[in-house]
């Protein structure tokens, strides 16, 4: 469902202009989860962006669905965002004025896909139902990042991105929280393009691809090139 296609992505620094992706390939199929480590710097999050529509390649291009996403104009970039999309950030980045109730909905409501039944299903699971009445300041981290998944998946995304997701938390409530990502990412039904430094929370993923040098390098490779050359 997502084919990246020699990906390239530099920023202009005092310096001069800054290559961070050279070239970038790979794939991502329905259902499947991929974690993509490296080392810091390396632009993972960069290329999070670029699939996320946040930015533009300087060359390249992303595909979904076979549809390049960056040929949208500005108004269909922000409504791949709205509905195509679900995003796991490791700040959490939740909305301090709204309860969780409000910020589980907040994601599916801008979507148009708001369903009561799956939010409930999902308060369950995330182990939220208790303090739907809360605000984000009255929570642990772990309970944070709950609730960041949770809005992330309430639209039910084809594709959900999650930067470092666990990056924050201890051993124990990363394990935990990612349990729960893994879980509800299957129930939705969505693919999974996870960023992290850590290589233990990489192999619970179907697969694990490394940015280095601006380049992907590991089991997906090949199928991403050659997944590219029949576009």
């Amino acid at each position: 469902m997502l084919v990246v296609e020699d990906l390239h992505k530099s920023f202009v620094t005092a310096q001069g202009r800054l290559p961070v992706l050279r070239g970038v390939n790979l794939r991502l199929d329905a259902g499947e989860s991929l974690a993509l480590t490296g080392e810091s710097g390396s632009g993972k999050s960069t290329l999070l962006h670029l699939v996320a529509g946040l930015d533009y390649p300087d060359s390249g291009c992303v595909r979904v669905h076979g549809e390049v996403l960056h040929a949208r104009r500005e108004a269909g970039l922000a409504q791949w965002r709205r509905t195509g999309i679900g995003l796991v950030f490791q700040q959490y980045n939740l909305i301090g004025s709204l309860d969780v109730a409000a910020n589980l909905d907040f994601q599916a409501r801008l979507a148009g896909r708001h369903d009561a039944a799956w939010s409930e299903h999902l308060a369950q699971r995330l182990g939220l139902a208790p303090l739907l009445a809360r605000y984000p300041e009255q929570l642990s981290g772990g309970q944070q990042q709950r609730v960041a998944i949770g809005r992330a998946l309430a639209s039910r995304p084809g594709l959900v991105l999650a930067d470092e997701p666990t990056g924050s938390l201890d051993e124990g409530s990363s394990d935990a929280v990612l349990d729960l990502l893994l879980a509800l990412v299957r129930d939705a039904g969505s693919s999974l393009l996870m960023v992290t430094h850590s290589m233990r929370m990489a192999a619970r993923l179907s697969r694990r691809v490394t940015l280095h040098l601006g380049q992907v390098r590991g089991d997906g490779d090949a199928d991403a090139t050659s997944t590219a050359a029949r576009m």
